[in-house]
């Protein structure tokens, strides 16, 4: 990176709600302006993003994304912002604002064009992943290889983690005051947006059996969401489980529940990476997860997590009652997922620029290269 030290990066996002994918934004931007790096972004006028980004002292242009015209518009006007800031590269989010910023940095002959796929979904046309964009940067390897195996080269994708701003380790959760629960029972904690992928369902047949031995067990669902919340809450009701499963809606304190936790379990059948992943191994609690996606890559196979296959719900209810009976391994293995975060520095925001350094730094001078012939 000797020749790429101060770079001038704009990113695009064509969202106008505020989540993982667009904090992921926020975080990269800050990071690497703490670097020395020069950063602006292009969002759309009434995205959460933009009133964020400028808060914390970013250049945003502004400009509306849907529509023919304003795809025509904006190419246009996004190459005029490329040239008057002579940047080096201009990193797309979504398809949207691909399609408009990928041709704008190619006709304003910006260095490098990279477009980020944060999703673990199918993708299924690949102009804003091959014909638009110059190379692709992923948030794990399993988002990498359906790409390549679709059809990009794989010298043309990269894996760039999120990364994870923990708050320092709460000492003392209010939990289980909130919902009057006593010291000494186990408690099992889901934190998930209430989506049928997410696989709460799964998680509640998994449990349930185990009631019926652990007279002190009791799961915690945190998250919301319609009308899976609403369907959930039937379930439980259908069940007659109200009074051992506790459903806490979204919250904005999830790391004082995760202190309350003595496992964090998630049947997820979809995930891209599952930074709540990290969360949980930030606050010390042990976990059971279905191995999908990218979660393999976030957690550590029988040092802080144990992985059981998609659907396998007696395996994940035999992980779930190791876990249960036996504390010196909880402890163990949350001890495990701490030192992970907080010793090794994994997921760290150093992490994110030294990676996004080198690939940005490679592509460059490849670039440089073709651009010479």
């Amino acid at each position: 990176m000797s020749d790429f030290k101060h770079l001038r990066i704009v990113h695009t996002e064509a969202a106008t709600s505020f989540g993982g994918q667009e904090y992921r934004i926020f975080k990269e931007m800050v990071a690497m302006r703490d670097q020395g790096h020069h950063l602006e972004a292009i969002c759309q006028p009434d995205a959460e993003l933009t009133t964020r980004l400028r808060e914390a002292g970013f250049t945003v242009h502004t400009m509306y994304m849907d529509g023919f015209f304003n795809i025509i518009s904006g190419i246009l006007k996004i190459a005029r912002i490329l040239r008057r800031g002579r940047f080096d590269v201009v990193n797309t989010h979504s398809r949207q604002d691909t399609i408009i910023a990928a041709p704008a940095g190619r006709l304003a002959g910006t260095s490098l064009i990279v477009r980020t796929r944060h999703l673990s979904s199918k993708v299924n046309s690949l102009l804003t992943y091959t014909w638009l964009p110059h190379a692709v940067t992923t948030v794990s390897d399993y988002v990498r290889r359906h790409l390549i195996d679709r059809g990009v080269a794989p010298d043309r994708v990269e894996t760039i983690y999120t990364p994870l701003l923990f708050p320092p380790p709460v000492e003392h959760s209010t939990l289980r005051q909130e919902l009057g629960l006593k010291n000494t029972d186990t408690v099992i904690g889901c934190v998930a947006v209430m989506r049928p992928n997410k696989g709460h369902r799964d998680l509640i047949d998994a449990v349930a059996p185990l009631f019926k031995s652990h007279d002190d067990l009791h799961l915690v669902l945190v998250g919301g969401g319609s009308p899976t919340f609403e369907n959930t809450q039937d379930y439980i009701a259908q069940l007659g489980l109200e009074h051992r499963i506790h459903m806490t809606g979204a919250r904005k304190d999830v790391p004082n529940l995760l202190a309350g936790f003595d496992i964090f379990a998630l049947a997820t059948r979809e995930e891209a990476s599952g930074t709540v992943f990290l969360e949980a191994a930030a606050s010390g609690v042990p976990i059971v997860a279905t191995d999908v996606g990218g979660v393999s890559e976030v957690v550590r196979r029988d040092e802080n997590c144990l992985l059981v296959a998609r659907g396998d719900m007696q395996a994940m209810r035999e992980a779930l009652a190791r876990l249960i009976d036996d504390p010196t391994l909880r402890k163990k293995m949350g001890q495990a997922g701490s030192d992970m975060i907080w010793k090794e520095g994994a997921f760290s925001t150093r992490q994110l620029v030294e990676r996004t350094q080198t690939v940005y730094g490679r592509w460059l001078r490849e670039r440089k290269k073709f651009v010479k012939r």
